[in-house]
């Protein structure tokens, strides 16, 4: 019965009836990334672990506790304790645990469902729940991304000057019901008039460009330090991307507040400013933290994810793939970066859930039309001739480049941060911010290519040349008088408007790429994906145009002479920039199928997939060669998150025993017996320790493993203890057992503890190799399982602790071949010289011998169990 009533409560871990009786392969624990925190003083000392872990496969007795006698007993844990199961700030949640609690509560709805109308009602509900949590989350996220999407482009044109007949309007709307607009002049119209032409009167002139100059910087310094005073005041985690930290809480950590209401409408707002600011960043990933808000809102109107944080995350999860979609009009690829990129834990449930609410989101932001020309996608695109086979050359350079660049940029703005946080600098947020943004502001304005909104950018450098174009890009020789003019062939020679917007081009590269690695990180909210996709759209277009040039004058060229006669249509340089782009974030982000996907999404070239997929590659290659991590996973290592990457490959040869805790150097393990400890003993150990969680042995003589039990439920439980049941003093005793030890007739009441107890821990022997540990961390999200030698505990082994061994694994390279020692069967005896069993006591510690490499003493005493008394085990 009472282990019946156990696995109601959902502390029954990993049994097999739990497994067996799942109803789809969704409510299985296929491979979440749970992970534990190894910077805050929370989990300093984790045992570490604050929460227990999924079940083993050794079974243990539960020591042989004796039936009382004293029938009035009031064992006040049958009934659920409030608090108990819930996670504080700053610790990871226990997967299992989790997936176990939903499937009693499945099980509880669907055994009610046809007792009343009213039970089947609210069985339809929680079915439907999911939809419409992720429902809301999409028609939320696109309605904002349109509101900021309008927002930045009215506020980005404030710089400039503003419209008279009606202040709402941005330049480009401004001038669309004007009759007195030209072919080449399109965007001047006597509606939009500039700041100089308010403040002084004048639209040219010296005094003019001056007055513009300073008012343009007027207003970037305006915006950037409203955004970073909001941010500081009311909302510090607005700040930075999101995205890492979005990646931290889908692995199973709780940050209280990151995706609050407070954040959602601080970043909101700041984003605004942020990208109207100048600064080198974009929206499209605070977007994705802005969607994961909402889902996060919105989860909390529905028991069945508000009381369970597994099943949150799959909100979250969807949430993230709204984000993209409505960052870049790409839901497919939305999905696609909720799968590969940020989620841990995707079932199949949470992809069409994903994709619902991708495409709700994009529906809502088509009905908006922030962008004004009736389509979804950001920079859509039309080219007229297809590539060819040489030009693939070309393309795997623009790869190689990107890739080179995504390795330089991570390890510089990585280089940067470190400095931030390790020098005075980084306790001036708000100056640094007003100082990069004035830098920006003054360089920026002379050339018209950083002067610009950096999507618009990106918008032009993707346009092919035609007859409607007037860019500077397009200004190309006619082959008929040498003038200026706009023909049908754009293979001809470029003019001087080319060559200067070339040199304006290389400048503008030169300056995106240095005030990149100093903007992100600032605190303010900035994304990575449109600063980067502009570096490789300038650097394509750059290629382009000197491929277009080349196949132009060396059309003889065997590279050229099958496709590019005199006259013939073969190069596109936009499709070189819409590459180079892609090639740029790949190498950044480290980002493969979902970055295809949402590039041809957002330009509408399906035709050109191949040419894309060989950039991303070799971008992908070439940064790998100088570290496997991108962007995201570097600002997670950098910022302390415990998050353990599902991608990396762990080839060493250590073993459980050399990771896990207790070390020589350290303080024993704190272990709780399951019978005789009395509730001022135990408070005695949970005050005078750190740890989350303790071993509960069978005594302190026999020291065989009985469960786990977490010092946050066994705080709750005394405390409830003590305001609802009479009779609990300091010295009563305390019991993990299923009935209570026979005690005194004048004894205090008992009290019972065993509900909260963890039964079956997950456990593996000292000589299990890390390899496997490791392995089973990231694919059953365990947090911590303990280390046993014969049913004897000798230690722990936590995230925290696989973390830092991995850290010092890449600083101290591992031999080919393991040292002798790791092959040579050895077992610690349990009897002593005398042929007697040994003694036990309350703790135990296992102490190696042998350290770095080198063997102390005989082979017989290579390892031993080192107890408090003095002997060994």
């Amino acid at each position: 019965m009472e282990s019946e009533q156990l696995y109601n409560r959902g502390y029954c871990r990993n049994s097999y009836n739990s497994i067996a009786s799942a109803s789809s392969d969704e409510e299985l624990l296929d491979g979440a990334g749970v992970i534990m925190d190894f910077h805050t003083t929370e989990d300093d000392n984790l045992l570490d672990g604050d929460a227990a872990s999924p079940g083993s496969n050794y079974a243990m007795s539960n020591g042989g506790g004796v039936a009382s006698s004293s029938t009035h007993l009031l064992d006040f844990l049958e009934e659920p304790i409030p608090g108990v199961g819930t996670y504080d700030d700053f610790h990871t949640i226990d997967w299992v645990r989790e997936k176990c609690k939903d499937r009693e509560r499945h099980r509880k709805i669907n055994s009610k469902k046809k007792e009343s109308a009213w039970e089947f009602t609210k069985s339809l509900y929680d079915a439907w729940s999911g939809w419409l949590v992720v429902t809301l989350t999409g028609l939320a996220s696109g309605a904002l991304a349109g509101l900021i999407d309008i927002a930045a482009d009215w506020m980005n044109d404030l710089k400039e000057g503003v419209c008279l007949s009606a202040m709402w309007f941005n330049h480009e709307q401004c001038c669309w019901t004007s009759n007195e607009t030209t072919f080449a002049e399109r965007d001047k119209c006597p509606q939009w008039k500039s700041w100089a032409e308010l403040i002084l009167g004048q639209a040219e002139g010296p005094g003019s460009y001056i007055m513009n100059y300073f008012m343009y910087i007027y207003w970037a310094l305006s915006f950037a330090f409203l955004a970073v005073c909001l941010v500081k005041v009311f909302a510090p985690y607005a700040c930075g991307s999101g995205i890492p930290e979005i990646k931290t809480i889908l692995s199973g950590f709780i940050i209280r507040g990151y995706l609050g209401k407070w954040t959602l409408m601080i970043k909101t707002i700041t984003l605004v400013l942020a990208v109207a600011s100048g600064l080198s960043l974009g929206k499209e990933g605070p977007l994705v933290h802005v969607a994961c808000c909402c889902g996060n809102i919105f989860s909390y109107l529905f028991p069945k994810y508000s009381k369970n944080e597994a099943k949150k995350r799959e909100v979250l999860s969807a949430a993230s793939a709204a984000g993209v979609s409505v960052a870049f009009g790409a839901p497919i690829g939305g999905v696609l970066f909720s799968l590969e990129e940020v989620s841990y834990y995707f079932p199949l449930k949470t992809l069409w859930r994903s994709f619902f609410a991708a495409l709700v989101a994009a529906f809502v932001l088509r009905s908006i039309n922030p962008f004004g020309n009736s389509r979804l996608v950001l920079f859509y695109v039309e080219y007229h001739t297809p590539w060819y086979l040489f030009e693939l050359i070309p393309f795997i350079l623009l790869g190689v480049f990107g890739g080179l660049w995504g390795a330089f940029f991570i390890r510089a703005n990585i280089a940067w941060c470190r400095r931030r946080k390790s020098t005075r600098f980084g306790k001036y947020p708000v100056l640094e911010v007003i100082l990069v943004a004035a830098i920006t502001a003054v360089v920026a304005f002379p050339n018209p290519y950083t002067r610009q909104n950096t999507s618009e950018l990106i918008k032009e450098l993707f346009t092919d040349c035609g007859p409607l174009e007037s860019s500077q890009l397009c200004q190309y020789r006619s082959q008929m008088n040498g003038s200026k003019a706009f023909t049908e062939t754009p293979n001809r020679p470029a003019g001087p408007g080319v060559y200067a917007a070339m040199w304006q081009l290389c400048l503008a590269l030169i300056f995106k790429i240095i005030m990149t690695i100093f903007t992100f990180g600032l605190k303010v909210p900035s994304g990575l994906f449109i600063p980067s996709m502009a570096i490789g759209a300038i650097a394509g277009r750059i290629v382009g145009i000197a491929v277009e040039q080349l196949a132009y004058y060396h059309h003889d060229w065997f590279l050229f002479k099958e496709w590019c006669e005199v006259g013939a249509d073969c190069i596109t340089p936009g499709l070189y920039a819409m590459v180079g782009a892609a090639a740029c974030l790949g190498g950044v982000t480290r980002m493969t199928v979902s970055l295809v996907v949402i590039v041809f999404e957002l330009t509408g070239g399906l035709e050109y997939i191949v040419p894309l997929m060989a950039a991303v590659m070799t971008s992908k290659w070439v940064g790998d060669a100088f570290g496997r991590e991108g962007i995201y996973e570097a600002h997670i290592r950098l910022n302390g998150y415990p998050f353990l990457d599902a991608k990396e490959e762990f080839t060493h040869t250590t073993l459980a025993r050399e990771v896990m805790r207790p070390r020589r150097s350290d303080p024993p393990l704190a272990v709780l017996t399951q019978d005789d400890l009395t509730v001022e003993e135990l408070q005695g150990i949970i005050n005078e320790t750190s740890y989350n969680g303790f071993p509960v042995i069978v005594s302190k003589e026999s020291q065989r493993l009985v469960g786990f039990a977490l010092r946050r439920d066994i705080t709750i439980a005394i405390e409830n203890a003590r305001r609802k049941q009479e009779g609990i003093m300091l010295n009563s005793r305390v019991y993990f057992t299923q009935h209570a030890p026979t005690l005194p007739a004048d004894s205090p009441r008992p009290l019972k503890l065993r509900s909260i107890l963890d039964m079956s821990p997950f456990t593996v022997t000292d000589h299990t190799p890390m390899e496997i540990v490791v392995d089973i961390f990231r694919k059953l999200g365990l947090r911590q399982c303990l280390v046993t030698h014969n049913g004897i505990v000798l230690g722990i082994i936590t995230k925290k602790n696989i973390l830092e061994h991995l850290e010092e694994l890449k600083q101290h390279s591992e031999p080919l071949a393991a040292p002798w020692y790791y092959h040579k069967k050895r077992y610690p005896s349990s009897h002593g010289s005398n042929g007697k069993p040994r003694s036990r006591v309350h703790h135990v510690q296992l102490v190696r011998s042998f350290q770095d490499g080198r063997a102390g003493g005989d082979d017989s005493d290579e390892e031993a169990v080192h107890l408090l008394d003095g002997s060994n085990l």
